[in-house]
């Protein structure tokens, strides 16, 4: 191939330099009309409604392959380190755990009044240590020792989040498991929602101990959820009320724009 003269030369640069420029241009103006339908269209819980859409195909994805034997990884327990406190959404001041009481509700269908539990009933349930990691959606992560009882344990020793009233037993009784559980603080201002799957993971964790210690008040005293199949978003600090519900529950962070699910 013969080697191009400098005037076919600076007519092909200028040719490809009016092509790119056209394409470019091209490229930008429907970029710009995309991102003003998107800003043109409703908000769903802090998000414009084709991102919360998304968030909700990778819900439904992630649970279709959760399964309950699948274990986050441990960690042996020299491995663990106190983890930063990170958000005291929910700890308000004044706050005295020798009043401290958990409050259970069932479905808002007046056939399951509240019951009231103290922290002594959580630890006569099985103790479970467990060393986990804690992954917060900011992109940092601990190996934390946990020490408390398995929330499927709770909710069987004192028959909750079922319809029949019964204790659980998801092996045989499948459907007869309420399909949600929210948790508040005890002032209301922190507040997840878990699909019930997550919630009786065998890692799911109603914990009154980090590290060998009880709780500190800025870690959730005198007990928090922790469930390693999901962002630290999801461990509520201070439980002060569970609710069972067919309805799926408000998330705090969900309703700041985040997924809901926020599994791992």
């Amino acid at each position: 191939m013969e080697p191009m003269s400098d005037r076919d030369a600076e007519l092909e640069m200028r040719r490809r330099s009016r092509r790119a420029f056209l394409v470019g241009g091209g490229a930008l103006l429907a970029g710009a009309a995309g991102w003003r339908w998107l800003l043109s269209t409703a908000s769903e819980d802090g998000l414009h409604a084709p991102f919360r859409r998304v968030l909700g195909l990778n819900e439904k994805i992630a649970g279709e392959y959760f399964n309950s034997s699948h274990l986050a990884p441990v960690f042996p327990p020299d491995r663990a380190r106190m983890p930063r406190a990170n958000g005291d959404i929910g700890l308000s001041d004044g706050f005295d755990p020798a009043t401290w009481q958990l409050t259970v509700a069932g479905p808002d269908n007046g056939q399951a009044p509240a019951r009231t539990f103290t922290l002594d009933d959580i630890r006569r349930l099985p103790r479970v240590d467990m060393v986990t990691e804690l992954k917060c959606i900011e992109g940092w992560s601990e190996v934390v020792h946990w020490g408390g009882a398995r929330m499927i344990d709770f909710m069987t020793m004192y028959a909750l989040g079922t319809r029949s009233g019964q204790a659980p037993d998801p092996q045989h009784r499948q459907d007869d498991l309420l399909r949600y559980v929210a948790m508040e603080t005890p002032d209301k201002a922190y507040f997840v929602g878990l699909e019930m799957a997550s919630a009786i993971h065998p890692q799911t964790l109603l914990c009154y101990e980090m590290n060998g210690k009880p709780l500190a008040p800025e870690h959730g005293a005198p007990l928090r959820l922790v469930t390693p199949v999901k962002y630290g978003i999801k461990h509520i600090k201070r439980i002060g009320t569970i609710r069972f519900s067919d309805q799926r529950p408000d998330d705090y962070w969900a309703k700041e724009g985040y997924d809901w699910y926020a599994g791992l």
